[in-house]
């Protein structure tokens, strides 16, 4: 496949991330969302539902996983590639690992939680059994605009709050 044929490919998945990731408005969650794809099919879809579900670990990217292991006919996701809008942090790097996918697409760098480069490199770490091919950047303004939208957001309605007091 020429590199050119897998970059539009990275985009058409990584916009159905995005797509993940926008349904996380009405529960105020933070917007992240992920896709899993094996043969040019989406066989997994998360997003983050941690305020939803009152669950820390409701992250898309397990969701994801979850999703895509009730389908599969195996406990390990060999041939999918996942697409998430953020880099993963430590516990889904953790879980790719785990699951063995092979690749991981991303969108915007986590400076404070990243585990595919900007902290920590869980996903090509020679000391464990498995690594993932990395790669960062894929709609990367689009997939942090919308984080950037959703935190100044915050702080916006924090600030109207506080002068209401």
């Amino acid at each position: 496949m020429s590199d050119i044929h897998q970059e539009q490919r990275d985009i058409q998945f990584m916009t159905e991330a995005l797509v993940e990731a926008k349904k996380t408005e009405a529960y105020g969650d933070v917007p992240i969302g992920a896709v899993i794809v094996r043969d040019d099919r989406i066989i997994g879809r998360g997003y983050n539902q941690v305020e939803k579900n009152g669950n820390a670990t409701d992250h898309a990217e397990l969701i994801a996983i979850q999703d895509a292991l009730q389908i599969s006919d195996y406990k390990h996701l060999i041939d999918c590639t996942l697409y998430v809008t953020l880099e993963p942090c430590s516990m889904c790097a953790g879980s790719v690992i785990l699951s063995r996918i092979p690749r991981v697409v991303f969108g915007a760098k986590d400076p404070k939680a990243g585990a595919a480069g900007s902290i920590f490199n869980i996903l090509d770490d020679d000391r464990l059994n498995h690594k993932a091919e990395i790669v960062s950047g894929v709609i990367g303004d689009e997939c942090a605009e919308i984080l950037k939208t959703f935190f100044k957001n915050i702080r916006e309605n924090k600030t109207k709050k506080s002068k209401n007091d």
